[in-house]
């Protein structure tokens, strides 16, 4: 059932709520100890500008004339213009309004209609950024940030063999069903099982255990093969993921971050191994930039929710699993009430996952310490 945020959010604040984002939700304190990805690399050009939003805040994103990325505050601290409407001047940015200039950490640097020596007494908030694996990343928390996980098997492969993608998909609805959806194998022989997957025949039983980085899933189908989906907290997910192009060789390596813009919008962030032969991947990049600049994803799923088509009639493998996942999560609704589920034991990886951030959640509000979660090294699936 599809409710009003608000509604949620007048109700007594709920230790086991990790739906809502804002600073001044239990949830969104915690997610701001982590970084998070904001941005792909290469959709940011030096001297370029760009207002992001993360955890229902608004930030300007630049990339300076050096190459060098910085993340400052939405809005100018003058009169509250948007600052990623100005220019880029070297490393600083200047206000399209009054001209005021920031450098990367958000000190105000120039002021050319004021008295010298007011600009440095304002500033905008600053935050730190890291890009690696092609993609941004901010931390957007209090004090100094955690050390950025870093995924050995991402950097070190045989380029040979493969190549690393980048991809960046926008969801208008919740981010927590984006997450639940990925801890859930039992939705794989149902929602996607005219697509990719069909290495994956039957309905598995399912395995779940906590690891010192979050959780781990199996998914033990009828004909042998077990499929691992390991969970690293709080949003990041691995698996191996089926062909989508027939070029492809192997299964891909398919790490994805979720990056909650506010309580009812998310963007999907990840960087892939395509293993695929390296005539054909200047053939497959266009044809995948081509899809994600015009991701025809929502629409088709609208369509399918509407009941004007079904999902089985989209055979492109490379289109099918973003619409099969839309209309299962966004069938939701935008922001769902939960309290009415009726979960089974095939739920064992949405229960984990529920505990998890509950003991998260509760630790902070009682001022205890966080788990340090480690970086995992990732298992083999068996018998695709």
């Amino acid at each position: 059932m599809a409710v009003s945020p608000n509604k949620v959010q007048d109700r007594k604040e709920d230790l086991t709520d990790f739906s809502h984002v804002g600073p001044d939700t239990l949830s969104g304190r915690y997610l701001r100890h982590f970084w998070h990805p904001v941005h792909r690399s290469q959709d940011l050009r030096a001297g370029q500008a760009i207002t992001t939003r993360l955890l229902g805040e608004e930030f300007t994103l630049y990339r300076g004339q050096s190459g060098t990325v910085h993340m400052v505050g939405g809005r100018c601290a003058h009169r509250g213009t948007q600052l990623s409407t100005g220019w880029v001047e070297e490393d600083c940015i200047r206000c399209f309004y009054h001209g005021w200039k920031y450098d990367g950490d958000g000190r105000c640097v120039e002021q050319p209609a004021e008295d010298e020596g007011f600009a440095r007494k304002v500033s905008v908030d600053g935050h730190p950024v890291h890009e690696y694996l092609g993609l941004i990343f901010a931390y957007v928390g209090e004090g100094t940030p955690p050390p950025m996980p870093h995924f050995r098997f991402m950097e070190e492969f045989d380029e040979s063999k493969a190549f690393r993608i980048t991809e960046k998909f926008t969801k208008g609805y919740n981010y927590r069903h984006g997450m639940e959806n990925s801890v859930d194998p039992v939705h794989v022989a149902f929602v996607h099982r005219n697509s990719e997957y069909r290495g994956l025949p039957g309905c598995p039983s399912v395995e779940a255990e906590e690891t010192d980085y979050g959780l781990k899933l199996r998914s033990i189908r009828p004909h042998g093969s077990i499929r691992i989906t390991q969970w690293q907290m709080p949003t990041i997910l691995y698996i191996k993921q089926g062909p989508r192009d027939p070029a492809e060789t192997a299964w891909r390596d398919f790490l994805l971050w979720r990056k909650p813009v506010d309580d009812e919008s998310f963007v999907e962030l990840s960087a892939s191994l395509v293993y695929m032969p390296e005539g054909e991947r200047q053939r497959f990049l266009h044809s995948n930039e081509a899809m994600m600049a015009n991701d025809p994803a929502p629409e088709l799923g609208m369509k399918a929710l509407r009941n004007e088509i079904h999902t089985d009639d989209i055979t492109d493998l490379q289109l099918a699993v973003n619409v099969q996942d839309y209309v299962a999560q966004y069938g939701q609704g935008t922001f769902y009430d939960r309290s009415g589920e009726r979960l089974g034991r095939s739920d064992v990886g949405v229960i984990l996952l529920r505990k998890l951030y509950a003991r998260e959640l509760t630790a902070l509000a009682e001022g205890r310490p966080l788990t340090s979660w480690k970086t995992f090294e990732p298992e083999a699936t068996t018998g695709l």
